[in-house]
């Protein structure tokens, strides 16, 4: 089946960021003037996807940003207590078709997101693999690309590839997935990233989390200000918006 919807995480406030840009949700930060999430909707919708928003810290901005737009909306109200793995909870009957799972505060080119959307595979999730020595997220992967290890502290020597904050889960594994993640709620893990569902996946080798590289074309993911400079700096050579 083809992907057809889209869940944006953008409940989360951003903590390494967030004394830069004071009471601003990270992901409407602007871009040539328009909302960083807003272009992103923009291009989901382009492509004939159905934006699914998981808000919390400041939604009223995050709203307003995506003003006029035809976009589902989901609040996550203990986003202050709970990490992204809850907001996916709360958007959990979203779960039924093929869906593309991204952070709501990462900058992708278009070919990344066509690449993402055009991968057959039933979990795939978006790697650079020229950034092994400084970044957020790692991954070790066997040859094949399949994930075997990861972590924000993942010993340089192991790391093969930075996670991109992009990644699609298919049907018929998608149902696994869902099945999960309720499990892991269950067992009150609030404070998981989204990702880790796919994780424990690979941890047992019970199913194959495969990669996606980028192939060098640009994106970034807004932990700190200068990866938002590094996003205006980018379009200011007369990129895509």
């Amino acid at each position: 089946m083809e992907c057809r919807k889209a869940i944006l995480m953008a409940a989360g406030k951003g903590n390494r960021i967030s004394r830069m840009i004071q009471d601003i949700p990270k992901s409407t930060l602007p871009i040539n003037g328009v909302p960083l999430i807003r272009i992103t909707v923009e291009k989901l919708l382009s492509l004939g996807i159905k934006p699914v928003i998981v808000v919390g810290y400041h939604r009223d901005k995050i709203t307003k940003a995506l003003e006029g737009l035809p976009v589902i909306f989901y609040n996550n109200p203990f986003y202050a207590v709970t990490n992204s793995i809850a907001s996916l909870w709360f958007a959990r009957k979203e779960l039924e078709d093929d869906v593309l799972i991204m952070n709501a505060d990462v900058y992708v080119s278009d070919e990344i997101l066509n690449d993402v959307l055009e991968d057959p595979r039933e979990a795939v999730m978006s790697i650079d693999v020229t950034r092994r020595k400084t970044g957020d997220y790692f991954f070790a992967t066997a040859e094949s690309g399949i994930i075997k290890k990861y972590g924000k502290d993942l010993p340089i020597d192991e790391r093969s590839c930075e996670y991109v904050g992009l990644a699609k889960v298919r049907q018929p594994f998608l149902k696994r997935f869902a099945k999960r993640l309720e499990e892991l709620i269950n067992q009150e893990q609030y404070m998981l990233w989204w990702e880790n569902v796919l994780y424990s996946f690979a941890e047992q080798d019970e199913f194959p989390i495969h990669t996606i590289d980028v192939k060098k074309l640009f994106w970034s993911e807004i932990d700190y200000f200068d990866d938002y400079e590094r996003i205006l700096e980018y379009l200011s050579k007369g990129s895509e918006a």
